[in-house]
């Protein structure tokens, strides 16, 4: 939901928040196109790992 209460849908399938938002985003984004194998948890949870050794 955007700051006017319009819902929003990423245009991707992956949406981040917060500080390190486009690091996590971006990480997400290569993982669910080069990584198939990986499950959606799995691509959340590395795609926060590698925001984290960024930020």
């Amino acid at each position: 939901i955007g700051g006017h209460g319009d819902v929003l849908e990423p245009d991707n399938g992956v949406a981040a928040i917060g500080s390190g938002a486009m690091y996590a985003q971006s990480a997400a984004l290569a993982l669910k196109k080069h990584a198939t194998h990986l499950s959606a948890a799995e691509i959340v949870k590395e795609s926060l790992n590698i925001a984290a050794d960024i930020c």
